[in-house]
């Protein structure tokens, strides 16, 4: 039944449940929260239950009608998937003004059209600009579907104003370990540390499975444990790794928040074994290149570096030129000197 692909978002099912049984579904809605915790999972299952050709009290797609076939295999007529193409920055007016002149046209199979427009934080003043007559003055029948990011804040006021917000919070640790199990995740050290480390989203814990991603991690740490590591080089190693993520910049942002996420993990667990709190159940290996940093920093330089890995963390989320950043990193990093900054300084 619908939305038995919904894992830990039953405030946003219940939402919809009871705005279906009041006849008030709106003509406009704003996802908003984490990336990687099922908001655009969510859109698709709304869109088929409201496409269902099976009509009932409760809103539930039956999963067996011609129309929730092909909302599953992405060939419904009246459903209309958009996002920001996988070269571009921000989404282009052209991808707005297509998704609606598609939602202008009579329905094809019933009397709705929905459109779900992905990466919804990457609108631009036009393309935003574009969106504004279609959500004052919305076609009958039209449902439309803006998956935006963490928070509505990042979007035009003209927008979040024209939208019902509908809020997705992190999954939680039980959530998210039957996922990863699911999903073929079976080493139970594997599951604890990418729960730990996804910050409850099931995106972020798959896309952090990636072996490539611990390795050059390891070679990261070993030229950090050393006595003077070299910043140039490390820079260059990097731009290097994350431009294998692909030749779009969203998928090389990616790859390079996912390795500054596990560093900071790194660091985090440095400074808890500098403390003299070490960690139990490492890997041997891990183990000796963390006491190795604990030991040649310090808590105040471990602090600097986690300090600054925020930073750049907050940096590269902010679409910040991603060269500048891994450059600045890696100039932090390669200072052993370092230390943290003052709080209010």
């Amino acid at each position: 039944m619908s939305w038995k692909h919904i894992r830990g978002q039953d405030a946003a099912v219940r939402f919809f449940l009871s705005a279906h049984q009041e006849k008030r579904i709106g003509h406009a809605y704003l996802f908003v929260g984490p990336p990687g915790v099922g908001k655009g999972t969510f859109a698709r299952e709304l869109a088929k239950a409201l496409l269902c050709e099976n009509a009932r009290e409760r809103l539930e797609a039956c999963d067996q009608c011609p129309s929730c076939h092909q909302v599953d295999a992405g060939t419904h007529p009246d459903l209309f998937l958009a996002g920001r193409p996988g070269d571009n920055v921000e989404l282009p007016i052209d991808v707005v003004r297509e998704l609606c002149g598609q939602l202008a046209l009579k329905p094809m199979r019933g009397g709705r059209k929905i459109g779900i427009l992905e990466d919804a934080d990457d609108l631009n003043d036009a393309s935003a600009n574009a969106f504004l007559k279609t959500l004052e003055e919305p076609p009958p029948g039209s449902v439309l579907i803006l998956v935006g990011g963490a928070a509505a804040e990042t979007q035009l006021p003209t927008i979040v104003s024209r939208c019902q917000i509908v809020r997705f919070g992190p999954l939680s640790p039980t959530v998210l370990k039957e996922l990863l199990g699911e999903r073929g995740v079976s080493d139970r050290a594997k599951i604890e540390r990418l729960t730990r480390l996804s910050g409850g989203s099931i995106g972020q814990a798959l896309a952090l499975e990636d072996e490539v991603l611990w390795k050059f991690r390891q070679d990261l740490l070993e030229a950090l444990a050393s006595d003077r590591p070299d910043s140039l080089k490390l820079a260059e190693q990097w731009k290097h790794f994350v431009e294998e993520a692909g030749k779009d910049a969203g998928s090389q942002r990616r790859r390079a928040s996912l390795l500054v996420r596990i560093l900071l993990e790194t660091f985090q667990l440095a400074l808890r074994a500098s403390l003299g709190s070490p960690p139990e159940g490492q890997d041997p290996q891990e183990a000796k290149l963390v006491e190795g940093l604990a030991r040649r920093l310090g808590p105040d330089k471990l602090l600097a570096w986690i300090e600054r890995s925020l930073e750049a963390d907050v940096q590269i989320d902010r679409k910040v030129q991603l060269v500048l950043v891994l450059e600045a990193l890696a100039a932090t990093l390669g200072n052993s000197n370092v230390v943290a900054t003052p709080r209010g300084a």
